[in-house]
């Protein structure tokens, strides 16, 4: 992404963390490991954040996409108020939820401003692909996602 201006291209930012008090971060550290992986830069945020915390850290980081895991059934509550939180602190990114989630709530996380959902059974690619889509990279990647 041409974060810098003049056409330097700088690693998309994503902060990731988990909200609430969900204590399973395991699958949120395999994701940060991916997108290190495909050249971007990860901030993990960790365990048992608030939304207020997570919109702090993504001001403080630069970041240019939020990814918050939840497997803890509080996705209707917690993610709406991350986007909340960021819009709070006027930083529109996008953020991208993942854990375990309905297929029937994936609408109603959306019209809260969820920028996409993704589940257990994503792939690296999968995983790499959305996260650059919502960055708006207009880099044109191949099948496995750039790595």
């Amino acid at each position: 992404m041409d974060r810098a201006g003049g056409g330097v291209t700088a690693p998309i930012r994503v902060l990731l963390a988990k909200v609430g008090l969900d204590g399973h971060d395991r699958g949120l550290r395999v994701v940060a490991r991916i997108l290190r992986d495909a050249g971007m830069e990860v901030v993990y945020a960790g365990l048992r954040q608030s939304p207020e915390a997570i919109a702090a850290t993504a001001v403080q980081e630069d970041v240019d996409v939020v990814g918050v895991s939840m497997h803890n059934g509080a996705h209707l509550t917690l993610a709406p108020l991350v986007v909340d939180a960021l819009r709070s602190v006027d930083l529109p990114v996008p953020v991208v939820v993942g854990g375990i989630v309905p297929a029937a709530d994936v609408p109603r996380l959306e019209a809260a401003g969820i920028a996409a959902v993704l589940g257990p059974g994503a792939s690296d690619v999968d995983v790499v692909a959305t996260v650059r889509r919502v960055a708006g990279d207009p880099v044109t990647h191949g099948a496995d996602g750039g790595r």
